[in-house]
């Protein structure tokens, strides 16, 4: 592993949680940090404590028509891009049948068709230099799955299986990707930046409301340190080779794992039943 050096590194959504302390630790360390942001305040915020190497724009990513000019303008005007973290998203609470589906597609139009938005208008210019990293804040979510997330950990799958696919069509070309997985971090993903889905159904109060509650009780008070988890992307973007899959916190690698091993007992469970299925010619 090695240290960087100076790069340009793009963060979508940097005004609050993991894009503002990543980019706090990407500015400290010396690099130059371009960020999202979705309000002139936010961004005068951001650049006045960049110490002159923060620079905002205004961006919603799922306003697609605007991406590709705002990337450009950023390659012309400030410089390559040599790193794109994609961070901006948000989480969806509800379970399965009381969620509406416009609730789904938003979810989805935020957290997967904006983030591979802003990934293929960065890509090109990276093809084109034959070097780039591509990081994309996904989540344990997008590994391991709990009740009442359903539309959520769809979105993170989806960036989790685009990713990892783009990963293997890049690698030739000198493209790096990193799909960053955090678990619980004590950020404003479970408190005011959550979308709630009305309860309706009573069927599942007992086993959703107690989930739910705890979700609650835990915002703010959670184990992941956002500004370690910034350090510890810092490392990815300075490895060589950095990392396909990082996982992030303490709830993250044994949740991982116990999914892994419970698969890995269900596929030996069925073998024979999976293996049944050919031709015997």
């Amino acid at each position: 592993m090695t240290s960087a050096a100076q790069k340009l590194i793009m963060i979508t959504g940097v005004s609050t949680g993991f894009g503002k302390a990543f980019s706090a630790a990407a500015i400290a360390a010396g690099h130059r940090v371009v960020g999202t942001v979705r309000s002139e305040a936010a961004g005068s915020v951001f650049e006045a404590s960049g110490e002159g190497r923060a620079f905002a724009r205004m961006l919603d990513i799922t306003d697609y028509d605007a991406i590709a000019p705002t990337v450009a303008e950023i390659e012309a005007e400030i410089g390559p891009i040599d790193v794109l973290i994609n961070n901006a998203g948000y989480g969806h609470e509800g379970l399965f049948e009381e969620s509406a589906l416009d609730e789904l597609r938003r979810q989805f139009e935020v957290n997967v068709f904006g983030t591979v938005a802003v990934t293929k208008a960065v890509l090109p210019y990276m093809r084109a230099r034959r070097r780039g990293h591509i990081i994309t804040v996904t989540s344990i979510g997008g590994l391991v799955t709990f009740p009442g997330l359903s539309f959520y950990h769809g979105s993170k799958f989806a960036l989790e299986g685009i990713f990892e696919s783009l990963a293997q069509e890049v690698r030739g070309l000198g493209i790096a990707v990193t799909n960053v997985a955090p678990g619980a971090f004590r950020t404003d993903w479970a408190g005011r930046s959550m979308i709630r889905s009305e309860r309706m159904i009573g069927d599942y109060d007992q086993l959703f409301e107690p989930i739910r509650q705890a979700r609650l009780d835990r915002s703010g008070r959670q184990q992941g340190d956002p500004e370690k988890a910034a350090q510890a992307v810092l490392k990815a973007i300075g490895a060589e080779p950095p990392p396909l899959h990082l996982l992030l916190g303490q709830d993250a690698v044994p949740g991982v794992r116990q999914k892994l091993a419970a698969l890995g007992n269900e596929i030996d469970a069925w073998e024979a039943v999976s293996l049944s299925v050919s031709f015997d010619d």
